[in-house]
């Protein structure tokens, strides 16, 4: 393993330096830091509970270990989908017992830290909000494992202070997710920073995984650029996977199908 450097680090709770092991954190059975990848696949957005049922059975059979799924949808459009909000959680809580997969889902506002508390096992802090100090601190409060996506202009170290704004509150589950950022190149939706990956796992000892979905922003592209990610270090998956992507109400041209899905989870394992 390389070593990060022995110079005063302005994220000391975040750094190897006092820290040197990876930590592990878990989510129920799943262990992210360990020997094996995390594979985490759903829908950018919930639509209903048939439609997240038909996908979550899908994810579990092709041996994914998490389900993502978006109630709350932060949308650069107001006219554009944005979620089902608490209705979206309770459909997300249900399939999760009925299926048996931990759940993972974005929050966006502190108002809905009680329901969040309730519903999911990992809260996700999205890229728009990953410098949204004052919901980093309760969150973190919430004691559960926290799933923290890189701002789109972020630095790799503004990143890991935003981590450490929930470490010094005293939650060190918390794992991070490498999902592109935005730069002058326009040929895809972002850029996946294998870079700053390697630095990360070099500097800190937080799990680290990516989001080949928002990085590409293509369907084509998702599985070459999980390979890259796994083969740069990264310790898990994030997938957006729709059972129809064309029909989907958010983000469906970088949705794999459920076939797709199993088809990239079977080339890596």
């Amino acid at each position: 393993m390389l070593t990060p450097s022995t110079q005063q680090k302005p994220y000391p709770l975040a750094s190897r330096i006092e820290h040197p092991e990876t930590t592990l954190v878990s989510v129920g059975e799943i262990q992210f830091g360990g020997t094996a990848p995390v594979f985490i696949g759903g829908p950018c957005s919930i639509e209903s509970y048939e439609q997240l049922l038909t996908i979550a059975l899908g994810v579990r059979k092709a041996g994914g270990h998490m389900l993502r799924g978006g109630a709350f949808k932060p949308r650069t459009s107001p006219y554009s989908f944005q979620g089902l909000h608490q209705e979206g959680l309770k459909i997300m809580r249900a399939v999760s017992l009925e299926v048996g997969l931990p759940i993972v889902s974005e929050i966006l506002s502190i108002e809905d830290l009680p329901l969040f508390d309730e519903c999911v096992d990992m809260v996700q802090i999205g890229s728009r909000n990953m410098s949204n100090f004052d919901l980093l601190v309760r969150v973190a409060e919430l004691g559960k494992p926290i799933l923290l996506k890189r701002g789109m202009s972020a630095t790799a170290e503004e990143f890991l202070l935003a981590a450490e704004y929930i470490l010094n509150r005293g939650n060190s589950q918390v794992v991070l997710c490498e999902r592109g950022i935005r730069t002058f190149e326009t040929s895809t939706r972002n850029i996946l920073d294998l870079n700053s990956l390697a630095f990360i796992q070099t500097e800190s000892h937080l799990p680290i995984i990516v989001d080949p979905s928002h990085a590409a922003g293509r369907a084509d592209l998702v599985p070459p650029l999980a390979r890259a990610g796994l083969a740069a270090g990264a310790q898990g998956l994030l997938v957006e996977v729709h059972h129809d992507p064309a029909s989907a109400l958010c983000d469906g041209a970088q949705s794999l199908t459920l076939d797709q899905f199993h088809s990239l989870i079977d080339s890596l394992t």
